[in-house]
């Protein structure tokens, strides 16, 4: 099975930091409430004004902590210390706290922003650093959208792109820990008040644009929420799994051009399903018939993704983090 190793983490971690804090081009997620808002995205975002966007520059930050405290002994780790040292600072932190606080921003990155930078969060806490305290301001304002959401969110959001829910839930279920049992119970309900009676999916994807399979994104969640009752969920879910149907889910994405920003979102994808099929290949267990067919179908995605991490800035600025998660998991 396909593991992250230090050529991977190098390569991954020096595309990163070369767009982290690269403020243009940049894809601004803003409603202007006057002439005052036109200005550059650095003075919006004092942190997050990198990699294209808000949510990628998230995670691109997530993904070189995490990639230093796996490889203490990485080329580029010293760099990336030191880059968070700088950036990652109670001042730079109030600055993006103002952003959330301003009109019109109770949607601003929902939901995949405020999951990224609770997972962004929780990889900050696990360094000997005053990384996590800095941002906690920020978690604990995503939290709270995140309670003040779902209780209103009265049918699940199911497409393959920012607005899923169970990939948001997902990060933030993870987050939450022992931090916000409250989060967890609410994310639960949730989960199983809007997917517990889904059957046999037919899994019309991927759509053309999607860096997410709905069908897959899911079925992960129901096996964070479910536990041991997951199986008998899943059995009814893709009965057909265990022969490769829907054919959908098994067969990697074609890209036909990485130039153009939505289509290169099909590596993600590809990714994303690696990502997913592994996780849910460990909730079933070895016993199960699908447990091999999902880590062989994971394999085919990975090949089909892994060297295109890089090369073309429309898909360079995020997709690492993607292949992070597919290689490592999400698990700490």
């Amino acid at each position: 099975m396909t593991r992250l190793t230090p050529d991977h983490a190098a390569r991954f971690a020096t595309a990163t930091l070369g767009h982290l804090d690269r403020e243009y081009p940049y894809k601004m997620d803003l409603v202007l409430n006057g002439p005052e808002d036109a200005k550059p995205p650095r003075e919006h975002h004092p942190i997050f004004h990198g990699s294209f966007d808000w949510h990628s520059c998230v995670h691109g930050w997530w993904q070189v902590l995490r990639l230093a405290r796996r490889f203490p002994d990485l080329s580029v780790a010293a760099e990336i210390r030191a880059r968070a040292a700088a950036m990652l600072v109670p001042e730079k932190v109030a600055g993006e706290l103002a952003f959330l606080a301003r009109p019109m921003s109770a949607g601003f990155e929902r939901p995949y922003g405020w999951a990224w930078l609770l997972t962004l969060h929780a990889e900050a806490a696990r360094h000997d650093a005053p990384w996590a305290a800095a941002l906690e301001p920020l978690a604990t304002a995503f939290a709270a959208r995140f309670h003040a959401f779902l209780p209103k969110l009265t049918y699940p959001l199911r497409v393959g792109t920012h607005f899923n829910i169970a990939f948001a839930l997902l990060l933030a279920r993870h987050w939450a820990g022992s931090r916000d049992p409250g989060l967890i119970r609410l994310i639960d309900t949730s989960a199983r008040h809007w997917f517990a009676g889904d059957r046999d999916c037919q899994a019309w994807e991927p759509g053309g644009d999607e860096f997410l399979s709905p069908a897959l994104t899911e079925a992960y969640l129901m096996a964070a929420v479910l536990g041991d009752d997951f199986a008998g969920w899943f059995d009814a879910f893709l009965p057909r799994a265990a022969g490769q149907q829907p054919a959908t889910l098994f067969t990697p994405a074609t890209v036909s051009d990485r130039s153009d920003g939505k289509i290169a979102h099909l590596d993600g994808l590809n990714l994303r399903r690696a990502w997913c099929w592994r996780a849910i290949a460990a909730a079933l267990g070895p016993a199960h018939p699908v447990a091999p067919v999902a880590k062989g179908t994971a394999e085919r995605h990975l090949a089909a993704a892994l060297a295109h991490v890089t090369g073309d800035y429309m898909g360079e600025h995020w997709l690492a983090s993607f292949a992070l998660l597919a290689l490592d998991g999400l698990a700490d």
